[in-house]
C-alpha cells in the first residue's frame, strides 16, 4: 500500500503539469538562473524598456528623488531645482545622478549631469536615451 501512494502522487503531479502546460527551462532560462544578478538585470531591462512613456519615466524620477535621504519629499516637484529649491550640494547631486544611472541602466556623462537641474530635465534626458537605444535596435 505504501508503494501505491508515491505512484498516485506522481500521477497527480503529471496530470497537473500536463493541464498547466508547464515546460522545463530552456537554454536562456538556464543561463539566467546561473547568473546571480538576474532580478537586478531584469529590473533594469524593464526600467529602460522602450514601452515606457515619458510620463512614466518622469514619475519614476520624481519617486527616486523623493526617496533621497537629504531631500524633503514634500518639496519635490517636476520643476524643483536640485540646488536652489532642494538645497543639494554638488556631491549630493552626483549621488543622485549615480542613482539615476543605476535605476535606468544608463550612463550620464559629467558634462550632461551638470545640466540636469530638475526632475523634468532628468526625465527628458532619460527619455532621449531610451529613444536612442530604440533607434539603434532598428
Amino acid at each position: 500500500m505504501t508503494m501505491k501512494a508515491p505512484a498516485n502522487m506522481q500521477s497527480i503531479r503529471n496530470s497537473i503539469l500536463k493541464h498547466m502546460k508547464i515546460r522545463g527551462p530552456n537554454n536562456t532560462t538556464k543561463q539566467l538562473m546561473k547568473d546571480e544578478n538576474v532580478i537586478e538585470k531584469l529590473t533594469r531591462c524593464l526600467c529602460t524598456s522602450t514601452g515606457r512613456s515619458s510620463n512614466e519615466i518622469a514619475d519614476r524620477v520624481i519617486g527616486l528623488v523623493k526617496k533621497f535621504d537629504r531631500i524633503d519629499a514634500c518639496k519635490v516637484t517636476e520643476t524643483a531645482d536640485f540646488q536652489k529649491d532642494l538645497s543639494l550640494d554638488s556631491l549630493d547631486r552626483m549621488e543622485l545622478v549615480m542613482a539615476f544611472e543605476q535605476e535606468f541602466s544608463i550612463e550620464i556623462p559629467d558634462e550632461q549631469a551638470d545640466k540636469l537641474t530638475c526632475c523634468a530635465n532628468v526625465a527628458r534626458y532619460i527619455t532621449s536615451q531610451v529613444e536612442k537605444k530604440k533607434e539603434e535596435k532598428l
